[in-house]
């Protein structure tokens, strides 16, 4: 007998499929409406992610994606606001800050291989027995030589918590053996004020390299040493400082102010104005000033060297300042990054802004702008630099006339020194064959070197060596060829740059500026300005200066 099973039996299996189908196809649907509603929201970017990470044919990495998106994305603004990433962070601020935590040397990289100039005394280097000259070719029993080494590199691999320990191994000039060295890191400071000195009777000289943390204690320092020595005229030197902590820059100009005189303002679409006054409490307020900048001044130097020159209250020697007046404002992420947006623009007391024009969407364009001066010849000779006619014009205090953006205009144009410069001389310099024989010389002939008592009796001593003509020789083994009569064309430079390479690592900043400075002829003639009295405020007003 054949059984048939009644529809009923099938029932709750037709049931199930039906369902299961039901799900899928409104899942389908649910899909590609949240697919379609996904792209007809407002904000693309979160769309974009999004439906890649949903759909991209390959699984991919979302936050790689997006911290190779953001600097784009973010340099699209203008050429100043940036972000950090978060392995960069620290090392970007550290040298701001007035210390890092390190081993204490100062090191150069040579044919591949990191070698010491010189250890910090008292330092973690110190204490753990390097020397100036050892070459450290391991670190932490790994090989640390060759082409990839970079100072970066270095630096991240030598640089660390403070109470932290690096294994180094080291080898020594004089001997092929490796020696093992372990170093405790700990802080090292960093100075931003890199010389200060008398450099004629009663006129100091400030080298500021950079505005940070430590820069106005350190200032003070130096002025209240200059005054000691009879100081009554100081020159502020800005050149290649590219900026830093605005604060620090307003607290150095405070010393020339009397009270209530306004320094700077910022202000932007959505940060409100926000300015500076000095407070009085200056210890330089009647002395001449001048400060001397270049193409490489830039930002809260151009905000210091502004200050100055809108109110009348010393002079501006040199050339055209870089032109960087825009105010970035740092907001950090969770993960150590940082972003930096530009909020506002900073004012002189005039009014002027000094920033550049820039294209948004053209840094490339903004950074050829120094090679594009150059070019042109702004370099050499004042005329040929341009202003457009649309540029707005300011006054200073005393009435004089100041054009506004485009960096700053120096009272004093000083061109570029040229003599002796020529095509042998700088390749010898660009490819760093100067530095490098110096070092060499040092290595060879530490033992000596070491037996002079200051810069002075080591350059009367070098100056009747043949390092010039030892330079030429390392030159041509490294592929420059001699050049009989551009070589005696250049010889003095070609022997001061060895000769300050010298100086440097063995007796400091201060000496390597007393002696690199000797024939600046932007010095040259700041003397020639302070000396005849031209760069009082009542000279600036009055134009003396020119004179």
């Amino acid at each position: 007998m054949k059984f048939t099973k009644s529809p009923y039996v099938w029932l709750p299996l037709w049931i199930t499929i039906g369902i299961a189908v039901g799900i899928f196809i409104g899942n389908t649907f649910s899909i590609f409406k949240s697919r379609h509603s996904l792209f007809n929201r407002g904000d693309k970017l979160e769309a974009v992610l999004e439906y890649i990470n949903d759909s991209y044919v390959d699984s991919i990495n979302l936050q790689e994606l997006v911290e190779d998106a953001i600097p784009n994305l973010i340099s699209g603004l203008d050429p100043h606001s940036t972000y950090i990433p978060a392995k960069d962070l620290d090392m970007v601020t550290e040298d701001l800050e007035g210390h890092f935590s390190g081993i204490g040397v100062q090191f150069s990289i040579l044919n591949d291989t990191i070698v010491v100039i010189s250890v910090i005394p008292g330092g973690p280097s110190s204490a753990a027995g390097i020397l100036p000259g050892d070459r450290i070719v391991k670190v932490e029993d790994k090989s640390f030589v060759g082409k990839t080494l970079t100072n970066e590199s270095v630096m991240r691999n030598l640089r660390g918590a403070k109470g932290s320990s690096v294994k180094l191994g080291v080898k020594r000039y004089d001997s092929s053996k490796i020696v093992s060295i372990t170093v405790k890191r700990g802080d090292i400071p960093v100075n931003t004020i890199d010389a200060s000195f008398s450099i004629a009777k009663g006129v100091g000289y400030v080298k500021v390299d950079k505005f940070g943390s430590t820069t106005y204690s350190e200032f003070i320092n130096a002025l209240s040493k200059l005054k000691a020595e009879g100081v009554k005229s100081i020159v502020i030197d800005l050149r290649q400082n590219t900026g830093g902590y605005m604060q620090a820059a307003e607290m150095m100009v405070n010393e020339f102010f009397p009270k209530n005189q306004l320094v700077v303002f910022a202000e932007g679409r959505n940060f409100p104005r926000e300015a500076y006054y000095s407070d009085g409490s200056g210890t330089f307020q009647n002395e001449q000033v001048v400060v001397l900048v270049d193409e490489g001044s830039a930002s809260a130097s151009e905000i210091f060297a502004g200050a100055i020159q809108d109110t009348d209250r010393g002079l501006i020697v040199g050339r055209r300042t870089f032109g960087k007046g825009l105010v970035q404002q740092q907001r950090e992420f969770k993960d150590g990054s940082a972003l930096r947006l530009t909020v506002a623009r900073y004012h002189t007391p005039s009014g002027r802004c000094i920033q550049k024009a820039y294209t948004r969407g053209k840094s490339d364009d903004y950074q050829m702008d120094l090679m594009n001066r150059y070019m042109r010849g702004e370099m050499d000779n004042q005329d040929s630099i341009k202003f457009s006619k649309s540029m707005p014009l300011f006054k200073t205090k005393g009435g004089r006339p100041l054009r506004g953006n485009d960096g700053i205009m120096p009272d004093i144009f000083v061109p570029r020194d040229t003599i002796g410069i020529n095509s042998y001389y700088l390749s010898v310099i660009n490819k760093g064959y100067a530095y490098e024989y110096a070092i060499r010389y040092i290595d060879r002939n530490r033992a000596q070197l070491k037996s002079f008592k200051n810069w002075q009796q080591l350059v009367g001593f070098l100056q009747n060596q043949p390092i010039v003509e030892n330079l030429v020789e390392y030159s041509f083994l490294k592929g420059i060829n001699r050049r009989p009569y551009l070589i005696d064309e250049c010889y003095d430079l070609l022997q001061r740059q060895v000769i300050s390479n010298v100086i440097r690592p063995l007796f400091g900043e201060s000496a390597y500026f007393q002696y690199a400075l000797q024939d600046d002829i932007l010095l040259k003639r700041t003397l020639d300005l302070v000396r005849g009295q031209k760069a009082t405020p009542e000279a600036v007003v009055s134009k003396r200066y020119k004179k």
